[in-house]
């Protein structure tokens, strides 16, 4: 195969839902429907049940929530798929963040009885902000839930996304019969506690064999629904599609696996090839033959085992090969990458080549931060990765003080994941940082493998600190070491000036003490 036909067969796309909605469930049976796995696992543990592949770490599967994002590569259909899994709760959103940011595509996951949910408009503005293409898959139809028509007025009015229903139901809940797909004029026929469905092509939603299979009650509200559907809506656009302002939408049961495989059919039919990428060198096409790429995420301790740490690289152009020497841009110097893999979440495999759009991971010895760009000797950086600004924030002690500086370097390895955000009290120095986090729950993770990964045991004092802003001078963009009005500068990770304060009204006083400082919500 050509490194053209090889660029174009790439497909990456990242699942996206409020939690709760089903989306570990859904990346289960992808992965069964892609033959990677031989057995769909579930959410929560039971005696005798396996255990989803996607969450892999011991705290999501004891949780039954996504703590962090997982990377899954397999084949389907003549395509290889790229399959960023991330989590849905909102104290993990710059993870999400990120993860979107090295996708092509995305799968919007939406629970049919509750419709557009907070978490899920607010990944799906970071979408739109890149008109990356958005499918969508009403999940839950096993269950009673609102009509598919008010979903699809929920999509359109709360996204203000069109949406093309490709698939529709035929019943809910306990009345849940199939689903008609409106492109191949076929109907699938699904029995609860059965997989498989049986399929029957039909001439249109008026053929008398729907009436065989399907109580009358229930053909009069399919008929009467697609009839208002076919006139008020347009035709699919695909040009439409790529910009993500038309969505195709499927519905089905993740559950059940049902509608799973029409909506990966569907993916694999639409779904764009990998994109084109921007840097402080103009856009880079990924048929570019130079090899380039970003580290989007970092991630500590996959093995144990060998204490290893992971740099994800999302592709961008060009060929990579194991043991190629690449230029680290922020390093300003060559690399040789050594090792490297793809993955099954944290299963891993050796990898000799990748293309543009694939994602692999680099064994790193601390070489990579996540934002980092490599290329095969071309000097360019891609755009820069911003850090959500912390509203949390403590410090750690530890029970025993000779495990001290053991803590101080699991803490900043897990820094360097994204996990937590280091900021250093100039009257206190390194020994003692504060610690911020986006969310709650984030605190909790730091915890939990502080003690279960480095065998830590350590205390958290919360510290009455709420807000975390970046100051520089609006008219140069300098940096200031101090600032009217006695707060103290702390420093971040990266060196760059840091106020820490408790709440909104003292980020005010601020702003008028200092008129010629902006105070940014990140120190990009």
């Amino acid at each position: 195969m050509s490194f053209e036909q090889e660029v174009r067969r790439r497909r990456t796309f990242a699942i996206i839902s409020h939690p709760d909605a089903g989306k570990t469930t859904i990346t289960e049976k992808i992965l069964y429907l892609g033959r990677v796995i031989r057995e769909a696992g579930e959410v929560h543990g039971k005696a005798g049940k396996k255990a989803v592949t996607s969450d892999w770490m011991t705290m999501e599967r004891e949780r039954g929530v996504s703590i962090t994002s997982s990377v899954m590569q397999f084949d389907y259909n003549g395509f290889r798929v790229n399959l960023l899994d991330t989590p849905g709760h909102k104290d993990f959103g710059e993870d999400t963040y990120r993860t979107l940011i090295a996708a092509d595509s995305a799968a919007m996951l939406i629970d049919a009885g509750k419709g557009v949910e907070e978490r899920t408009r607010k990944l799906f503005e970071v979408c739109h902000l890149r008109q990356i293409p958005i499918y969508t898959f009403a999940n839950k139809m096993d269950r009673e839930g609102r009509e598919p028509l008010e979903l699809i007025d929920d999509v359109e009015n709360t996204l203000g996304l069109s949406c093309y229903p490709v698939t529709w139901p035929i019943g809910m809940g306990d009345r849940f019969r199939g689903l008609y797909h409106r492109l191949d004029k076929k109907l699938y026929l699904y029995t609860r506690g059965e997989e498989a469905a049986q399929i029957i092509g039909v001439d249109g939603i008026r053929d008398p064999k729907i009436a065989e299979h399907v109580q009358p009650e229930l053909r009069e509200k399919f008929i009467e629904d697609l009839e208002l559907l076919d006139g008020a809506l347009p035709e699919w656009n695909q040009s439409e599609f790529l910009k993500g302002k038309i969505t195709p939408m499927t519905f089905g049961s993740a559950k059940y696996n049902w509608g799973v495989d029409l909506f990966l059919n569907l993916y694999s039919k639409y779904s764009p090839e990998p994109m084109p990428r921007q840097s402080n060198a103009g856009e880079v096409s990924p048929l570019n033959k130079s090899f380039s790429g970003f580290v989007f995420k970092i991630q500590a301790n996959m093995d144990r085992r060998h204490r290893d740490r992971v740099a994800f690289v999302r592709i961008c152009s060009g060929r990579f090969e194991r043991g190629m020497k690449v230029w680290h841009e922020r390093l300003q110097r060559e690399l040789r990458l050594a090792y490297a893999n793809t993955f099954m979440a944290r299963d891993r495999e050796t990898v000799d080549e990748a293309y543009a759009g694939d994602i692999v991971g680099i064994i790193d010895t601390g070489n990579f931060q996540i934002g980092d760009t490599i290329t095969d000797g071309k000097r360019l950086v891609f755009d820069e990765m911003p850090r959500f600004s912390p509203e949390c924030f403590g410090r750690l002690s530890i029970k025993d003080p000779l495990k001290r500086k053991q803590m101080q370097k699991a803490v900043g390895q897990l820094a360097e994941e994204g996990t937590v955000q280091i900021f250093v009290d100039p009257r206190v120095g390194e020994q003692d940082p504060v610690l911020g986090v986006v969310g709650e729950l984030q605190f909790d993770v730091l915890l939990y493998r502080l003690n279960d990964e480095y065998n830590l045991d350590v205390k958290l004092e919360r510290l009455p600190l709420g807000v975390a802003r970046w100051p520089r001078h609006k008219e140069t963009g300098r940096r200031p070491q101090a600032i009217n009005g006695g707060s103290i500068v702390y420093q971040d990770a990266k060196g760059k000036p840091v106020i820490l304060l408790q709440k909104e009204w003292d980020l005010n006083w601020l702003i008028k003490e200092n008129p010629d400082l902006e105070f940014g919500f990140t120190g990009a």
